[in-house]
């Protein structure tokens, strides 16, 4: 593997806080003494928000930029999807305020896809917003969460129905926090990245084709390829669509249905495991449409297959997923509105007027619960 750093730039001009959206994701190794540089001279203060399971990174993290001259401060929150709570960001909202952090200074995010997501949020809502600069330590939280700005948290009735767009003063991608990452998160994390590949990139899916155990190492040159492919689509499609008003809706294949399987799960499923439920459904759906062919539709079932992550899910579930599917941000009014594909590297979003075509397609992808096995 390459010791040289990436640097891939997302987007340009000015975003919330004053924040410029030509902001850098960097790529490498040993990334933690870039950190200064992204938090600015303008800072005096900083707030690191960190998991519990990630409790002596976040405090290597904090004496660093101590060392570099600035006040820090640890706020540590539950792991996971408990952690995106509005009691939560109320809790990290308490730190900040007891620490007098002001406008001109930052906030560090350390951990997954939630803690990125909530910590963004908190960012976005002090002071109506303050510099963030996130260092994700996992596979999904690099090529999804930490890049383009999209922050939340959950409610009772769904995943990120509230949040905000903040984009990020800089994002460090370091590979080693990879390396004691379990097996089925790494594994999770690639169902977001074989996403990429099938709305923009279909080099991505050829390379988990030929080499499906090498992308499973974190130190594999092949890994960290698809890394910065994934990271490259969702820049190039961040720049072009900020707050997702368009093209960017293409970056919810596999997650209409996806989310609303975590809903159903009450978060007990990684994310990146429901996600690869929601794009083999999104497929079928597509192939019963018309859109897509039965070669392309297969394709979907096969590549995630052989990464191990799940296909099917069960049949007594519908009317529930029903209602996750019906509180999608995607959907207009009444109108179900689902991103799929008409070709490899082609989505559109497009709306479905009649819910017993889902129905119809679900049962393509549903198996008996009693024979339902959650291996992620």
């Amino acid at each position: 593997m390459s010791t040289e750093p990436t640097v891939i730039t997302v987007g340009e001009g000015t975003g919330a806080g004053g924040q410029e959206l030509g902001y850098s994701v960097v790529v490498g190794e040993g990334l933690l003494a870039q950190l200064p540089g992204l938090v600015g001279p303008q800072a005096e203060r900083v707030l690191v928000i960190h998991p519990r399971a990630l409790r002596a990174t976040g405090d290597v993290v904090r004496e660093d930029l101590e060392k570099a001259g600035y006040q820090a401060v640890t706020a540590e929150i539950p792991d996971a999807e408990e952690g995106k709570h509005i009691q939560v960001a109320a809790f990290c909202w308490q730190v900040l305020g007891q620490n007098d952090l002001t406008r001109s200074d930052a906030i560090v995010s350390v951990g997954g896809g939630a803690v990125t997501d909530v910590a963004g949020f908190v960012a976005a809502t002090w002071l109506r917003g303050i510099r963030i600069v996130h260092m994700p330590t996992t596979l999904l939280g690099m090529v999804d969460a930490a890049v383009g700005g999209k922050t939340g948290i959950n409610t009772a009735e769904g995943k990120n129905l509230v949040g905000s767009f903040h984009q990020p003063a800089g994002v460090l991608a370091d590979l080693e926090t990879l390396a004691t990452l379990p097996r089925n998160e790494l594994v999770a994390g690639l169902a977001e990245v074989v996403k990429c590949g099938f709305i923009a990139d279909e080099e991505i899916l050829r390379t988990v084709e030929r080499s499906p155990e090498e992308v499973q190492r974190w130190d594999s040159a092949e890994l960290r390829d698809l890394i910065e492919r994934s990271i490259r689509v969702k820049a190039g499609v961040v720049g072009r669509d900020v707050r997702e008003s368009g093209v960017r809706e293409s970056l919810n294949y596999g997650h209409t249905l996806g989310h609303a399987i975590e809903l159903a799960e009450r978060y007990q499923w990684r994310h990146g495991a429901a996600i690869s439920v929601g794009m083999v459904f999104a497929a079928e759906l597509a192939r019963s449409l018309g859109r897509l062919s039965d070669v392309e539709a297969d394709r979907h079932r096969e590549i995630l297959t052989s990464l191990g992550l799940p296909t099917t899910y069960r049949d007594d579930r519908w009317n529930q997923l029903l209602e996750g599917i019906r509180r999608d941000k995607k959907n207009r009014g009444e109108t179900l509105r689902f991103v799929l594909l008409n070709s490899i590297g082609s989505p559109a979003t497009v709306e479905i007027p009649d819910p017993s075509i889902l129905f119809a397609t679900y049962q393509e992808i549903a198996e008996p619960a009693s024979s339902t096995t959650i291996s992620l």
